[in-house]
């Protein structure tokens, strides 16, 4: 029996006012981690707002498990957290109210509410700054206030907007390990949104790619980092040596290319190392004058899908999986 997609699109379209933002995205994801990835202005930021129920629609919908966006928006928000990109704080409040109210507004009882809130301060580091109002706050301290406010009533899905922005290289690295910390406990399922290729790659198993309000690739990254294939360039002597070196290496799997000048191309094969290519020039007493060694990075996969053109819908992905529900908020 298939299992309920995370986030299901159907045909949605979102304009402000003659412009159209998003633009007939279909399809579904179901990753445990889900980059939302794409240059300023692709429309990523509008897809949060639209799942979230800020914006309506101009045509079709979107579920988050199977909650319908357009006439559901209150169930929809009890299941989310959402992190913002930008502050949107309570002049003269306390991290602990801040986060206390927040969870109330996201359904808890009062008593609950401030029982969560201490306890999703202390887990992001804030325990002993929690009474301190916010405007006291460094940067990398309001980005935990809000990653804080975002978990405190359990979601069973986080939304994250640009969650490193701004950051000094020790509060990215506290974020990112607060990401990670979040996603390997199995009990959320992640959205991050971002510009930054890195944290997308460290955080993330699946890839959806935005341009032009399109989806124009969306990739496994697990299964990318299981089977991405080795890829190496290698500069031969000219005459037979090298030819039979190029025979040798198709002989144990290899796959090889003429590249530019004397230099071939080869992707080695699943248990074929580069000590192995070594081995293979050494028996044949052939020379390489020249070798590199790369593997396929979310860069690369980001600029293919910016260079492609736009294609409309989601490709298919990840097999659905079913979204289990955080326990208590922490």
């Amino acid at each position: 029996m298939s299992q309920q997609p995370v986030i299901q699109l159907d045909a949605l379209s979102v304009r402000y006012g003659r412009r159209e933002i998003l633009k007939q995205l279909t399809g579904s994801v179901s990753g445990r981690a889900i980059g939302l990835l794409g240059p300023n202005g692709a429309g990523k930021t509008t897809l949060l707002h639209t799942l979230l129920g800020f914006l309506a629609p101009a045509s079709g919908t979107a579920r988050l498990f199977g909650h319908d966006v357009r006439t559901e928006g209150p169930r929809v928000r009890e299941l989310v957290g959402y992190m913002p990109e930008n502050d949107a704080f309570i002049a003269g409040i306390s991290g602990v109210r801040l986060v206390a109210l927040m969870a109330e507004l996201s359904g808890l009882p009062a008593e609950a509410a401030l029982e969560r809130a201490h306890e999703a301060l202390f887990y992001v580091g804030l325990g002993e700054a929690r009474y301190r109002t916010l405007e006291t706050y460094s940067l990398g301290m309001k980005q935990l206030a809000k990653f804080a406010q975002a978990i405190v009533h359990g979601p069973r899905l986080l939304f994250l907007d640009e969650p490193t922005n701004g950051l000094d290289p020790p509060a990215r690295t506290r974020m990112i390990r607060l990401i990670q910390s979040i996603v390997k406990t199995g009990k959320v399922q992640v959205v991050l949104s971002s510009h930054l290729l890195r944290d997308v790659e460290e955080c993330c198993d699946e890839v959806i790619v935005l341009k032009d309000g399109r989806i124009v690739q969306q990739c496994n990254l697990e299964e990318e980092r299981r089977t991405n294939r080795k890829l190496l360039e290698i500069e031969l002597p000219a005459g037979d040596d090298g030819a039979g070196l190029v025979a040798a290496l198709r002989a144990v799997g290899c796959e090889c290319a003429p590249g530019r000048g004397r230099k071939t191309k080869v992707v080695l094969p699943e248990g074929l190392e580069i000590r192995d290519v070594y081995k293979l020039a050494e028996e044949r007493d052939v020379p390489l004058r020249h070798l590199s060694f790369k593997r396929d990075s979310l860069e690369d996969i980001f600029l293919s899908a910016m260079e492609s053109d736009a294609t409309q819908g989601v490709a298919p992905g990840v097999p659905p999986s079913a979204p289990p529900r955080i326990a208590a908020g922490v």
